[in-house]
């Protein structure tokens, strides 16, 4: 086909253009069907790559990437790759040849394999987790959270972390929030006098740690709402609480992963957020106004006159 006289298209999202190039593929020249075959194995690259960077990598010159964007309709390569820049710069990432981006991601030998394999946890992690709740439950949560006379936000390990992040940034929005066990102390101490009115949010996945079971067990015993993160529906910390929130955390190392309980920390963060009284958002407002007027964020560098 004569790649330099096709009608000007309308295509607006990855998707459209990679249906294009498929359906236009055997009428390609040899290099031609070279650049678009790149392309449909690793669409990410459009977006990030210059054309030279692109060309290189699939083994063409520049201009062949030019003639194989005009031959489904664009102008030039600059406006091939708007779609797939748009993409990136508006936070999605449903290309539809995932496996396959995965697949070159391996091309690296046995730490390219690994590369892949968690990068393919991570994302099926966070969309069975997210799988497995509705904003119903999470906005029950958060109520829950908001309405509290006191807010125990228990970790540890590594969730101890996960805990802190938490509470440092709940605390912008909501009094009364604190991460157990403090320093030199243990749960069920920190819980003495909690009760009826009081939230606990637990996290634990396996193997199960027998200190934040127990917690579970004396708050649940002194009335105390529980909201709980794990992995499983069966999670002694799951069964019985108030809020639970199942999450996934496959991974090819010997450590559970954190992606997916981090992910529903922000989701549970941001509704309580929604969910807390207007001068919430003052208060945030007032937070940063200091840190600023203390001198604790560097400012922006101005451009020499």
């Amino acid at each position: 086909m004569n790649d330099m006289n096709v009608p000007k298209n309308n295509f607006d999202a990855p998707q459209d253009v990679l249906d294009a190039l498929m359906k236009e593929l055997d009428e390609l020249t040899p290099e031609l069907r070279k650049a678009a075959s790149y392309v449909l194995d690793n669409p990410n690259d459009v977006g990030v790559s210059s054309i030279r960077e692109i060309a290189d990598a699939a083994g063409v010159k520049p201009n062949t990437f030019v003639r194989m964007a005009r031959s489904v309709g664009f102008e030039g390569y600059d406006d091939f790759r708007t779609p797939f820049r748009e993409e990136i710069r508006n936070g999605g990432t449903n290309f539809p040849d995932r496996a396959r981006w995965l697949q070159s991601l391996a091309k690296g030998g046995k730490l390219g394999g690994l590369f892949a394999e968690m990068a393919a946890h991570a994302m099926q992690n966070i969309e069975n987790t997210f799988a497995a709740t509705d904003a119903n439950k999470m906005r029950a949560a958060a109520d829950a959270i908001v309405s509290a006379r006191q807010t125990f936000v228990l970790g540890v390990g590594v969730n101890n972390a996960n805990a802190r992040n938490f509470t440092y940034l709940a605390g912008m929005a909501i009094d009364n929030i604190e991460t157990i066990p403090r320093l030199g102390s243990v749960a069920i101490d920190d819980l003495a006098r909690a009760g009826k009115g009081d939230v606990l949010v637990a996290m634990t996945c396996k193997p199960y740690r027998t200190d934040v079971i127990e917690a579970v067990e004396v708050a649940r015993e002194q009335g105390v709402t529980i909201i709980a993160l794990s992995d499983s529906l069966a999670s002694p910390i799951v069964v019985g609480s108030d809020h639970a929130f199942v999450l996934d955390a496959e991974t090819p190392q010997f450590f559970p992963s954190s992606v997916s309980i981090i992910a529903l920390l922000e989701t549970l963060l941001a509704f309580v957020i929604a969910d807390a009284p207007p001068e919430v958002i003052e208060k945030i407002e007032l937070f940063h106004t200091r840190r600023h007027a203390m001198g604790l964020y560097r400012q922006e560098w101005k451009e020499c006159p």
